[in-house]
């Protein structure tokens, strides 16, 4: 990779300079100039959320396929954005004309781009999870807090009824003593395809199927290692690779799990329990899997446990309190939490929770025990975007979304590489596995050659 002069400043010698620029303090009547990165089905959808806002302009699009129909369709909407297929390139080129990056491509390319738009001073905006590794994590974080720009990882849900349900809740001790948690994600998508069709195994990396000339292949593959293109991971299959993506657990966890390990203060586990696991691979997720996390006493919460359940026909127990009750588990995901005293549905996103049997709740609500009302907010997109202008503080900051990040980091190791009957023991004070150091090889990655600058920034 031939480094400009600007991503020259990435390498180790300049790195002090870079943490010097500040995000750019933008007037109350100014809209925020974004680059956006990742014009694909779900980059492309979420234009129009930010655009609903009406303080976002849009200066540059990215896309390692321009030829794609989602860029035709950005284009026609933004005919004025630069179009880049490289955002290396377009952070050289135009970095000037940006006051913040969206940054929406697979979870294996997060990490380079989020961490050198801070180092140039810009706010980002990056989907969930962070990172694909504990450390990237743990590395974004660090320079979000030392740049001194407006993060936000897009887990839209921390915006939504839920968020403020459950924190007015919680305050007024509906929510108290926690002791267990079943959460589940039944639903097919692209986390178990055809990988596990007999007549389409998965016996290796993909080899043969040709490159379009159009794609370029070296800025989709980013820091990880090289392997050929194949649209086996290519565009929207890649979730299911574990080079690539953190499979069900590291993508819907971030919708499910967000409030309760916000608010009941999770952090690590102290172990993780591998109890059911279908079709273990070395390359790609399991089919099934139920994982049991353990977390000790926290802050005056009492301990407690989490048991998770992915795959299509591994469902959750179904607690007495919901018996009667209609619910399709391959469409909702979602949990059961458990107190001394209730029991609380939830699904996902913003979803707000029940007190289960609803019986209970009804009656609850008459005698004014649960909190029905709480302050008007922005949606995700717009407090974002009204964070870069200053008028809002982020809700969901890489000080927030990197621990629960990590959580769903150290579950998708434990699928990759755990056993069942195995129990892998987390050391918190640590972030090491204490029993397994092929789980600790995988907190991180050895980048590829060429890409080494942004873990230095």
């Amino acid at each position: 990779m031939n480094l400009s002069r600007r991503t020259s400043l990435f390498a180790g010698g300049a790195v002090s300079a870079c943490s010097l620029i500040p995000g750019k303090v933008l007037g109350a009547n100014e809209k925020v100039n974004v680059a956006w990165i990742g014009v694909g089905g779900r980059g492309n959808r979420l234009l129009s959320n930010f655009e609903r806002s009406g303080v976002m302009n849009v200066v540059a699009l990215c896309d390692v396929d321009l030829k794609s129909s989602f860029v035709d369709e950005a284009k026609a909407r933004f005919p004025k954005a630069y179009l880049y297929d490289d955002w290396r390139k377009l952070f050289d080129e135009k970095a000037n004309a940006f006051d913040a990056v969206m940054v929406m491509v697979p979870d294996h390319s997060h990490f380079p781009v989020t961490m050198a738009a801070m180092a140039l001073g810009k706010h980002v905006y990056t989907e969930k999870p962070l990172a694909r590794t504990f450390q990237e994590i743990e590395l974004m974080t660090q320079a979000a807090q030392r740049h001194g720009v407006v993060n936000q990882m897009g887990n839209q849900g921390f915006s939504g009824d839920n968020y403020f349900q459950f924190k007015a809740w919680k305050e007024a001790g509906v929510i108290q003593n926690v002791r267990h948690v079943d959460a589940f994600i039944n639903n097919g998508f692209a986390w178990y395809p055809h990988h596990y069709d007999a007549k389409k195994a998965i016996t290796g990396w993909p080899v043969g199927e040709p490159m379009p000339e159009h794609i370029n292949w070296d800025a989709w593959m980013g820091t990880t290692p090289e392997h050929p293109y194949s649209t086996l991971y290519s565009r929207n299959k890649w979730r299911g690779w574990q080079q690539y993506g953190t499979g069900a657990f590291g993508d819907w966890g971030a919708h499910i799990f967000d409030t309760m390990h916000h608010f009941l203060e999770f952090g690590m586990p102290e172990s993780i329990e591998v109890k059911t696991l279908k079709n273990k691979h070395e390359l790609i997720f399991p089919e099934a899997s139920t994982l049991g996390f353990k977390f000790p006493a926290r802050n005056g919460l009492p301990a407690m446990t989490v048991d998770y359940y992915d795959g299509w026909n591994n469902l959750p127990p179904v607690p007495k309190e919901f018996e009667g009750r209609e619910h399709d588990f391959h469409k909702d995901p979602g949990k059961f939490i458990f107190t001394d005293d209730l029991v609380f549905y939830g699904k996902h996103h913003g979803d707000p929770l029940q007190v289960v049997p609803y019986d209970r709740m009804r009656e609850m609500l008459k005698a004014g025990e649960l909190p029905r009302k709480w302050e008007d907010h922005s949606d995700h997109y717009a407090n974002f975007l009204l964070a870069c202008k200053g008028v809002e503080k982020a809700r969901s900051p890489f000080s927030i979304a990197g621990p629960l990040s990590q959580f769903l980091i150290l579950g998708s190791i434990a699928q990759r590489i755990g056993n069942p009957g195995e129990t892998l023991a987390f050391d918190r004070a640590k972030n090491r596995f204490s029993n397994n150091d092929l789980a600790n090889g995988l907190l991180k990655d050895t980048p590829r050659k060429g890409w080494e600058q942004y873990y230095e920034l």
